[in-house]
């Protein structure tokens, strides 16, 4: 029993030395980023746009850029995403051909990014015709953010009891009466949890936005979503990759990233508070 107990203080103070290190790590980080980027953080700095090379002025297409990629993003994949996971979950006969693609799905989450970018660019930019332009952006992203969603979505789907399914169906509802009104509302929190990361995956990958329309300077926003759009973090990469005026160039770097930090950040806390409210809504 003496034995038992020591191992247990020692897997208990391991686990908590390595909560601590992952805090560390991650307030030194933040801290950093805060310290040097607050430095040029003002009001002209989020709504003008980059001016002399981007050695002035602010980051505003880069921000409105990063939007329309999330909510476009986003608009493709969630319904998408969450379909396939409905069909994989309830309609879909458990097999071999189910077992092959849910493998398939699972190795394609842990494909670079890159190679997602020279996807996007030789089937939505050349194939498709859709040239380097917002619409390129959102497709690659919506492909990239795909198994994420699916995933995600399946195990919450996976986690509600089958005696809800078979209650709904006891009283008459059809199948899908039982998805949409029963199954879908209960598994919402987790569903929203995989559109978090996704939402922020949407928002910090630089490999595969390079070949698909991102550019590192606008002298106007975009007219429609066949124009190419700054994103905040391709700027960063170009700052610190292809500046020529470091020394005006790399503190506005900081500044983006603590901007791309911030609104990340503030997607995911609102994302948590809805969907902590519907959690209690439908508390079972």
């Amino acid at each position: 029993m003496k034995a038992r107990k020591i191992k247990e203080l020692i897997s208990f103070t391991i686990l908590r030395l390595a909560t601590v290190a992952v805090l560390l790590a991650l307030f030194i980080i933040l801290h950093f980023i805060t310290s040097e980027g607050i430095r040029v953080i003002n009001w002209e700095f989020l709504t003008e746009g980059p001016r002399d090379m981007a050695r002035a002025g602010g980051i505003f297409p880069a921000i409105l850029g990063t939007f329309y990629t999330v909510v476009g993003t986003m608009a493709i994949v969630l319904p998408l995403g969450v379909g396939a996971s409905i069909y994989l979950t309830e309609y879909a006969t458990q097999g071999r051909v189910i077992r092959a693609l849910r493998v398939g799905i699972n190795n394609l989450a842990g494909v670079p990014s890159v190679v997602f970018g020279l996807f996007g660019f030789t089937v939505f930019v050349v194939f498709f015709g859709f040239g380097a332009s917002i619409l390129s952006i959102c497709l690659t992203m919506a492909v990239l953010t795909l198994p994420i969603i699916i995933r995600s979505s399946e195990e919450a789907l996976k986690a509600i009891p089958q005696s809800f399914r078979e209650a709904s169906l006891a009283l008459g509802a059809t199948k899908w009466q039982t998805i949409y009104k029963v199954v879908l509302p209960h598994a919402f929190s987790g569903i929203s949890t995989g559109s978090i990361l996704g939402a922020s995956n949407a928002a910090g990958e630089t490999a595969p936005i390079l070949f698909v329309g991102a550019t590192f300077f606008m002298l106007h926003l975009p007219d429609s979503i066949f124009d190419e759009t700054m994103l905040l973090s391709f700027h960063i990469y170009a700052l610190l990759t292809e500046g020529i005026f470091p020394h005006y160039q790399i503190p506005i770097a900081y500044g983006t990233a603590l901007v791309l930090i911030t609104l990340i950040l503030s997607v995911n806390l609102v994302a948590i508070v809805i969907r902590n409210r519907i959690r209690k809504k439908k508390k079972w």
